[in-house]
């Protein structure tokens, strides 16, 4: 992973930053998010009754296909002197494409914003785009809010 001084990342505002790797949307992987949440929608996990279904096979559910971001996102670049990182919510997400079972996902993120919050935490605003492998139509795009703390020297 990359680590930009704060100038540098201030820099990338209204750019790219990076997209994440490959992330597999296993049944295996919506069954346990089915089991976390208590979601146990057949769309979700039953692959023989999802067969009949618009979706032609088990989906996964949109808030594991957002969850995924968590992952994604430590894949960009960090800032030199923070020492934590909080996801401080949304400002809008749209679920634009369902994610069958055994496809490929991966994030695009772009710096949208950047605000001083106090010398030492900063607010962020990303742009995702969730990419599925072979389509065209994404299966999301988030506004996404994050804190940077820096420590005592930043």
């Amino acid at each position: 992973m990359t680590t930009l001084t704060r100038e540098e990342y201030q820099a990338k505002l209204g750019q790219p930053i990076g997209t994440s790797r490959w992330y597999e949307i296993t049944q295996d992987r919506i069954d346990q998010f089915a089991g976390c949440t208590e979601d146990h929608q057949y769309i979700h996990i039953d692959p023989a009754r999802a067969a009949d279904s618009p979706f032609g096979g088990t989906i996964a559910h949109g808030f594991l296909t957002l969850s995924m971001l968590s992952a994604m996102v430590y894949e960009m670049p960090s800032i030199e002197g923070v020492v934590m990182g909080v996801n401080y919510g949304l400002n809008k997400v749209r679920f634009i494409s369902p994610v069958r079972s055994g496809a490929r996902i991966r994030g695009h993120f772009t710096l949208t914003q950047i605000d001083d919050i106090r010398p030492t935490e900063i607010q962020t605003t990303m742009t995702v785009t969730v990419e599925i492998e072979g389509q065209e139509k994404p299966a999301l795009v988030a506004e996404w809010l994050g804190r940077r703390y820096f420590g005592e020297t930043a």
